[in-house]
C-alpha cells in the first residue's frame, strides 16, 4: 500500500506531454483493463471508451478542448462518453452476462432485474444521463490510479466541448454524450509543473469521524 500513496504522490496533472514518447500496447491494454475492472453502479458500466490515435482527428479535437496540447502530444487521448438513455435491453444484457459468467440460471436473476428496471428505468432522460456520467468518474479514477502505478503520466481534463466531441466522434447517433477526457503518455522534460509540490487538503480539514 505504502508503493500506491508514492504513486499517488507522484502523479499529476500533466500539462506538457513528450509527443515523441508512446506507450506500448501492454502499457495501454493494461490501462484499458484498469477501465473494464472498474466498480459502476449495479455493474451496469453505461459508458464506452474511445481510444483516439489518429492524428487528424485529435488535431480536430483540440481546438474544442481550448487549444490544450495534451490533446495532440499525448501517446493516447481516451474520450469517456456515457449513455444518454439506460433501457431495459441494457440491463437484460448485462443480466444475460451475469448468468453466463457465474453460470447462474436466469430465471434466479428476474428480481433483481425487477429491482435495477424499477429504480433506472423510471428515471428521466436528465437524470439518467447525470447517474451514467457518474460512472464514467469512477472509471476515470481507476485509470489515474493505474496509469500512475506503472509510472505512466496522465492528465484528466474537462476542457473541452462535449457536444463538439460528440459531433467529430460520431456520439449522438450512438446513444452516447462524450463526458470527461484523459491524456497519457510521457511528460516533456519542459513541464514545469512537474516540479510544483501537490497541494491538498490536510486531514484535519478532510476528515471527520462520527
Amino acid at each position: 500500500m505504502s508503493n500506491y500513496i508514492e504513486s499517488l504522490h507522484w502523479r499529476y496533472a500533466t500539462k506538457k506531454f513528450d509527443s515523441t514518447k508512446k506507450l506500448s500496447d501492454e502499457q495501454l491494454n493494461t490501462l484499458l483493463e484498469s477501465v473494464r475492472l472498474s466498480a459502476s453502479s449495479y455493474g451496469l458500466q453505461p459508458y464506452h471508451i474511445f481510444i483516439v490515435t489518429d492524428k487528424e482527428i485529435r488535431a480536430k479535437l483540440q481546438p474544442a478542448s481550448w487549444g490544450q496540447s495534451q490533446i495532440v502530444d499525448a501517446s493516447h487521448l481516451i474520450v469517456f462518453a456515457a449513455k444518454t438513455e439506460v433501457d431495459g435491453n441494457w440491463i437484460d444484457t448485462y443480466l444475460e452476462n451475469v448468468s453466463t459468467t457465474r453460470e447462474i440460471p436466469m430465471e434466479s436473476l428476474s428480481g433483481y432485474g425487477d429491482f435495477m428496471k424499477s429504480k433506472i428505468l423510471e428515471l428521466s432522460s436528465e437524470e439518467q444521463a447525470t447517474w451514467a456520467g457518474k460512472q464514467t468518474y469512477l472509471a476515470l479514477g481507476n485509470l489515474l490510479s493505474a496509469a500512475a502505478e506503472l509510472r505512466i503520466d496522465s492528465c484528466p481534463m474537462e476542457g473541452f466541448e462535449p457536444e463538439v466531441y460528440n459531433d467529430i466522434l460520431g456520439l449522438t447517433e450512438k446513444g452516447l454524450h462524450a463526458t470527461v477526457i484523459a491524456a497519457v503518455g510521457y511528460r516533456s522534460g519542459d513541464d514545469e509543473t512537474q516540479h510544483y509540490k501537490k497541494v491538498r487538503q490536510s486531514k484535519e480539514n478532510l476528515e471527520t469521524y462520527v
